[in-house]
């Protein structure tokens, strides 16, 4: 899951499994493959780098437990 903020400053957790595709125009917008979309202040940058960090976090998880 990561942290993102709505266009109002609202935080939004989202499922970083379920991002489909994030597009600037020129708000950040986030399609999901359940077809949710959600407008958000982050960057097209910020959102990716979050998704990266918490798909490192999952797979170093993983090692932990299965070494």
């Amino acid at each position: 899951m990561i942290k993102l903020h709505k266009l109002n400053g609202a935080e939004i957790i989202i499922n970083a499994e379920l991002i489909e595709s994030v597009e600037a125009t020129p708000d950040t917008v986030i399609n999901l493959s359940t077809g949710n979309r959600f407008l958000v202040k982050d960057s097209v940058q910020e959102v990716v780098d979050k998704a990266v960090e918490y798909k490192k976090k999952v797979c170093a998880d993983k090692k932990s437990v299965n070494p």
